[in-house]
């Protein structure tokens, strides 16, 4: 025997025209710049899928997620950068410009890292 899905959705007169009332789920956390470069990516390379998701109203939070795994990600890609090329807090008192270098040098690989692999969907280098 099969069974028929209840769905009870109410409808408001627009004009002429019945509308549903359809409402997003709530959302408040930021999506931030990778989230909006993610949703860019998004719509322009694989707009099905950006489709799928916004009409499904699960694009917000899909992005809001993304935005905070590429926020914890990127200070342990930062550590692991520094441990394996030997910058310490040593490199730090003996020559800081070297050591300021060097940081800048390994936080910007680590969001190299982060927009190939998370934002832009490509594989690891």
């Amino acid at each position: 025997m099969s069974q028929l899905l209840s769905c009870e959705i109410s409808y408001t007169l627009v004009g002429d025209y019945y509308v549903p009332n359809i409402a997003l789920p709530e959302e408040n956390r930021p999506i931030g710049r990778r989230g909006r470069m993610h949703r860019d990516y998004l719509e322009q390379h694989h707009p099905i899928r950006f489709n799928d998701l916004v009409l499904s109203g699960q694009l917000w939070t899909y992005l809001a997620d993304l935005n905070e795994q590429t926020q914890e990600r990127l200070p342990l890609i930062v550590e692991q950068v520094k441990a394996s090329e030997g910058v310490t807090e040593k490199l730090k008192a003996a020559d800081q410009m070297a050591w300021i270098g060097a940081m800048n040098s390994i936080r910007n690989r680590a969001e190299e890292i982060i927009l190939r692999e998370t934002i832009f969907e490509e594989d690891a280098i």
